[in-house]
């Protein structure tokens, strides 16, 4: 069956899907399609920056400031995913750099603990995240920079998992399966078309920098673990989303 034809059938489900894996929001019981389901990724990333951009509209009337206001946003992007990526990020950096062999980074990983480079991390990337955020509010359009970027860092992650072997042989990467390429394929189509409808070209320079940090995160995933975790999709989200809020306060100054 034609990887478009499927979704279509199975559209329902696989939203409903990918809304549960990658989100808390209160959604009734369903059986995960799993990894079938990647190529709506890009959607739920989109809806979550429209979350983000509302609030952030409500603040700004209200008077809040830009900076406070960035805060409110990335506390509520973190609530509604329940910080899944945030802890992606923070394990990812405690093992690929804290370990000397393959088996002990995985080890590390899996240590719900947090070392000093994961805490570094989430530090440097938050702050990232937040000053990039605030000269957005300030200088640009946020509601087109939050719904394309929450798109765009979800792409990513489904052509990893398509692409590179599960390093572990378990957790929620395994769990979840590997999607088909023509699903991955779906994904960068929909992440690509979201992107370009709300900003124009100027999406380009944010699809090439997440083109360029999903490489090299890849080789040295590779290189250190062999492939792929659930660990290292959610560092990629948070990078990607770093490197597109940056590239558009940029190109907004």
């Amino acid at each position: 069956m034609p990887p478009f034809r499927d979704i279509a059938l199975r559209l329902p489900g696989d939203l409903l899907s990918a809304f549960a894996l990658l989100t808390r929001l209160p959604l009734p019981n369903h059986r995960g399609t799993g990894a079938g389901s990647a190529w709506a990724w890009p959607l739920v990333g989109a809806v979550l920056g429209a979350c983000g951009a509302a609030l952030a509209s409500g603040a700004l009337w209200l008077g809040v400031t830009p900076g406070v206001t960035s805060v409110l946003v990335l506390a509520l992007g973190a609530m509604l995913t329940g910080g899944l990526h945030e802890d992606g990020l923070s394990d990812t950096a405690d093992g690929l750099f804290g370990g000397w062999t393959r088996d002990r980074r995985l080890e590390i990983m899996k240590d719900s603990r947090v070392g000093s480079y994961g805490v570094l991390a989430l530090v440097l990337v938050t702050l990232a995240r937040w000053s990039a955020l605030t000269a957005l509010l300030v200088y640009g359009d946020h509601w087109a920079a939050l719904v394309a970027t929450g798109a765009i860092s979800r792409a990513p992650m489904a052509l990893v998992m398509a692409l590179l072997p599960n390093a572990r042989g378990s957790g929620l990467s395994h769990a979840t399966g590997r999607p088909a390429p023509g699903v991955a394929v779906v994904a960068l189509g929909l992440a690509t078309g979201l992107a370009l409808a709300v900003l124009g070209w100027s999406a380009l320079g944010p699809l090439v920098v997440a083109a360029g940090i999903m490489v090299v995160l890849s080789v040295v995933a590779l290189r250190k673990i062999g492939g792929q975790t659930g660990d290292i999709l959610g560092a990629l989200q948070q990078l990607v989303e770093v490197g597109c809020l940056t590239a558009l306060a940029a190109a907004a100054g």
